[in-house]
């Protein structure tokens, strides 16, 4: 995707924002409402891992990141764009997006290895629309996945307006109207046929790097959050890529953890809920200063990836 296709697909978001001071979505919005709170964090590692499961995703991070030497700082700079983007208003959404975009568009290569459907030396590169694609769905299906895991099932009218609404964010990164799912239906039928395909395959380079995000590839042993994590991400991923990413961790354990984990979901106020970025946003939006407890709270999270990686 070039840059020109960015500024047209930026151009076309823009006529559908009603309020660029609420961003892409606003307050209202089932982004905000389901993607929004502190629970999204609980599915971090299988979001990570599933987008690892695809080779030109992998072997891009492996070639190109600094991921092993900066494993915190990474996922604090990520996070920092996509809630630029989900929670900043229209400009700061707009601007996060260049910026990803002119990072990714010096990300390009090969892929080594045959792997799944993938034949050695398969040209990658970060902004290609299919990858893109793939992560973007990755990261709305694991909000899903983990919402109905902690608080019930979510009704199909809501699903799908999730899906449809996600569609802007899909726009941040310029894939085409036609790779966008427009109901949930379209959006499962995709992962489906993707986690059904050779297209997904861990590569060696996606379960060392799989290793190092959950603290089993440092000097010292694996940390308690990071085993943790690592038993929580085997219980949300689909069975085949645990076994393919050699994912340990007791079962039993982590659905014990959601058990526990889900009445408190559902009772705790949605003051309290709230991830720092949304809370943040609402007090802009309500003319109200930052709050210095969110920016603790956030600078807190960020610590844990450090933590669990080790």
């Amino acid at each position: 995707m070039t840059r020109e296709d960015l500024e047209a697909s930026l151009a076309d978001l823009r006529g559908q924002v009603r309020d660029p001071h609420h961003g892409i979505f606003g307050p209202m919005s089932t982004v905000w409402q389901l993607g929004g709170d502190l629970d999204v964090f609980v599915g971090g590692g299988r979001a990570a891992l599933l987008q690892l499961a695809h080779p030109k995703v992998a072997y891009a991070i492996d070639q190109h990141s600094r991921t092993r030497a900066d494993g915190g700082g990474r996922f604090q700079r990520t996070f920092q764009h996509v809630f630029a983007m989900v929670f900043g208003d229209f400009d700061e959404a707009c601007t996060a997006a260049r910026r990803v975009h002119a990072v990714h568009s010096r990300i390009r290569g090969v892929i080594p290895d045959a792997i799944g459907a993938w034949r050695a030396g398969t040209a990658y590169e970060a902004n290609d629309p299919e990858a893109l694609r793939w992560v973007h769905a990755t990261l709305v299906d694991t909000v899903l996945v983990v919402r109905e895991r902690l608080r019930g099932a979510l009704p199909a009218h809501v699903k799908d307006a999730f899906i449809r609404e996600h569609g802007r964010f899909a726009q941040l990164f310029a894939i085409p109207a036609a790779l966008r799912s427009r109901t949930f239906a379209e959006h499962a039928a995709y992962m489906a046929r993707m986690l059904g395909s050779g297209e997904i395959a861990v590569a060696p380079c996606a379960r060392d790097m799989a290793s190092f995000l959950l603290g089993r590839g440092g000097r010292g042993p694996q940390r308690p959050l990071g085993r943790a994590v690592e038993a929580l991400t085997a219980e949300l991923l689909p069975p085949e890529l645990v076994a393919a990413f050699g994912l340990r961790g007791s079962a039993t354990l982590a659905r014990g953890a959601l058990a526990a984990m889900a009445p408190i979901s559902r009772v705790m106020p949605q003051g309290v809920r709230a991830i720092p970025a949304r809370a943040q946003a609402e007090r802009r939006l309500a003319r109200r200063p930052a709050s210095r407890i969110a920016a603790w709270t956030e600078r807190r999270l960020f610590g844990l990836a450090k933590q669990t990686t080790g």
